[in-house]
């Protein structure tokens, strides 16, 4: 793939606030057409990715490269910004204007003629939904009909390229899948998106491929399924009977992990709180057996276990909480 191909492209970017380095080096290539999710806890590095690849915020003069649709985020800032779209976490709507008056204005920053602003404001209005509610003023928007305006507004102007950091926080469940839906469509379109999201089950479903930031780094990436195989192909989860069986187990678990009987030994994952434990498997009866016999071979201390395909949340912990490499 050559770098006409990518929507997003950067090697070895860096970014520091005096004494602390936020970004250390990270790498990122998001083809045309095709979604990133970029995951990390709180403090990892999320946000300043974002707001750097937007030009809002400039590299350290020492960094890496960075290209957003084809011009350098630098030398080329502002044919960067002509061709991008950024939606942050909190929904940017003007409470005073009517939703149709936002996007008409919208337009007519990003060079439109009044004409092509009300058409394109027409268009966008009834792709997000809002319609009907086109002549109300936006302080009377549910948090869900905002998130779609702000959106819509970032899509006026039809970038190439659009960021969207946690754009369904905070969100009910439908507004949540109503904008999945409209991702899906960005991606049809041809539009790269950078998507940075706290919800392990929006990347699995949206992303192309996921970048795991931690430490100011990428620790892993892949695909969802790439990254969710190399972890564990299984997990056998465990809730014992009482605390006295989670103290007698959890040993044994970590023995197990440690010397490879379950897997590596950093996907042993504990929850006290719940007398529960989760440990790789291969997912056969005959492997989940020799577990359970080997946990419990009186067959007292478990009082249920389920067996289930690894998910990103197990991708997430192991690799934001231990510092492993799958």
């Amino acid at each position: 793939m050559t770098t006409n191909d990518l929507g997003i492209h950067a090697t070895g970017l860096t970014k520091s606030y005096s004494a602390l380095r936020v970004l250390d080096g990270i790498d990122l290539a998001v083809p045309r057409g095709s979604v990133l999710a970029l995951l990390g806890p709180n403090g990892a590095g999320k946000t300043t990715t974002v707001r750097l690849l937007a030009t809002l915020t400039a590299p350290d003069p020492d960094s890496g490269t960075a290209r957003v649709a084809g011009y350098d985020i630098t030398a080329q800032r502002d044919r960067v910004r002509q061709r991008i779209s950024l939606t942050g976490q909190f929904a940017a709507v003007d409470d005073l204007q009517t939703g149709a008056e936002m996007l008409r204005m919208t337009g007519r920053l990003s060079g439109l003629s009044a004409r092509a602003a009300r058409t394109r404001a027409d268009e966008l209005l009834t792709r997000f939904g809002l319609a009907e509610a086109a002549g109300r003023t936006a302080k009377t928007y549910s948090g869900g009909m905002r998130r779609r305006l702000d959106l819509a507004a970032s899509l006026v102007a039809r970038p190439e390229v659009i960021f969207l950091d946690e754009p369904t926080a905070g969100l009910d469940p439908r507004s949540r899948q109503d904008l999945w839906e409209l991702v899906r469509e960005l991606r049809a379109d041809g539009t790269s998106v950078l998507l940075t999201t706290q919800y392990l089950e929006e990347a699995d479903r949206l992303a192309d491929r996921v970048a795991v930031l931690a430490g100011g780094r990428i620790a892993a990436e892949g695909t969802p399924s790439e990254l969710k195989s190399r972890v564990a192909g299984h997990r056998l989860d465990l809730t014992l009977t009482s605390r006295a069986a989670y103290d007698a187990l959890t040993p044994r678990a970590a023995r197990l992990v440690a010397d490879g009987t379950a897997g590596p030994a950093e996907d042993l994952a504990l929850a006290p709180e719940e007398l529960a434990l989760s440990l790789p498997t291969d997912g056969s009866a005959a492997h989940v057996r020799a577990l359970l016999d080997a946990l419990d071979p009186d067959h007292t201390a478990v009082d249920r276990f389920t067996v289930r395909g690894a998910t990103l949340d197990d991708v997430f912990l192991t690799l934001t909480l231990t510092g492993a490499t799958p």
